[in-house]
């Protein structure tokens, strides 16, 4: 019935006795697909002109499908939601579309439509797309700020809503320190005087370590260590570079601890990293990189995903930054 080949299927938490998972969509799944669309969208308000997911058919879901991937959602063996995800043509053949955005009425207000989101955005990183879009009606403003919360934002005007973007995540591999500290060196060649950077990921999974790398690249002054018993330490410019605030947040235990640190004080000549910033220090800055560190257990092997919020990273190929690769 459903497919399980794909690196971005990913089981989820579920109601008690209930199992829940996500998978890939699968050409077998269309008639069900039909339905899960045909149901959230009758339950919405009416809107003139009327939504086109009316008229979806199996034949024409599988024909998406087969243009590009999809996700879908389960509870037990119903069918509860589903996201398509369809690459753009020719000079845009890099831009996915985020497609029938559906969670059937039996099971919303479970988080299930977060967490095809955040399995759509792998997915479409999976598929070689660099950022991914959709369009948000404007009879539903609630809907366009959910989907702000998840990153998105407004780039275009249609004539019954706006299209929201947001640029995917970036994931490379570190095999050794040295290649983690390489890593940040090269993400430091980017940054530039204001950046906020929050980095995430368990004890020993290497964000000190990419911390350092970033400092050399800064070139700036002191030995990079963990900050964690002083919980900030700053690390002037020796050239014409910025500088560096580096913290620890580990400790912290609301955004406001962090305010009280008083962070911005250091100058704008300063790149701020925040480590365990994740639901702190997002209040910094508007635009930021979200670093997300893991490291499998016994292993020195990191996987690093880089995640680029805010209109300050237009234009800023941050997967050839972060491979090395010519640009």
């Amino acid at each position: 019935m459903i497919r399980a080949d794909s690196a971005a299927a990913a089981t989820a938490p579920g109601d008690p006795g209930t199992e829940r998972s996500l998978w890939l969509a699968g050409p077998e799944d269309a008639g069900a697909i039909v339905e899960v669309v045909h149901a959230a969208f009758a339950a919405r308000p009416p809107v003139d002109p009327p939504a086109t997911a009316g008229r979806e058919t199996a034949e024409s879901i599988r024909a998406l499908l087969e243009r590009g991937s999809g996700v879908t959602a389960w509870m037990g063996d119903r069918l509860a939601g589903v996201l398509l995800v369809v690459p753009g043509e020719g000079a845009r053949s890099s831009v996915g579309t985020l497609q029938r955005v559906s969670v059937h009425p039996d099971f919303q207000g479970h988080g299930i439509a977060a967490e095809m989101v955040a399995a759509a955005h792998r997915l479409a990183s999976e598929m070689g797309l660099t950022s991914v879009e959709l369009l948000a009606r404007e009879e539903f403003p609630a809907l366009t700020r959910w989907w702000q919360r998840h990153g998105y934002r407004v780039v275009d005007h249609r004539d019954h809503g706006v299209i929201l973007a947001r640029t995917l995540p970036v994931t490379v591999e570190a095999a050794t320190p040295e290649s983690m500290q390489q890593l940040g060196e090269r993400l430091a060649g980017v940054l530039r005087p204001g950046d906020l950077v929050v980095a995430e990921g368990p004890l020993g999974a290497g964000k000190t370590t990419l911390t350092q790398g970033l400092g050399r690249g800064l070139q700036v002054a002191d030995p990079i260590i963990s900050p964690t018993f002083v919980l900030s330490r700053v690390h002037p410019p020796l050239g014409q570079r910025p500088g560096l605030v580096h913290v620890d947040a580990y400790r912290l235990g609301s955004p406001d601890e962090l305010d009280d640190l008083d962070l911005p004080s250091s100058g704008p000549g300063y790149v701020t990293l925040v480590e365990w910033g994740r639901g702190r220090a997002e209040q910094l800055a508007p635009h930021r990189l979200e670093v997300d560190v893991a490291r499998e257990p016994g292993s020195d092997v990191r996987t690093v995903q880089v995640t680029a919020v805010g209109e300050r990273w237009d234009g800023v190929d941050l997967r050839a930054v972060l491979t090395g690769e010519p640009r």
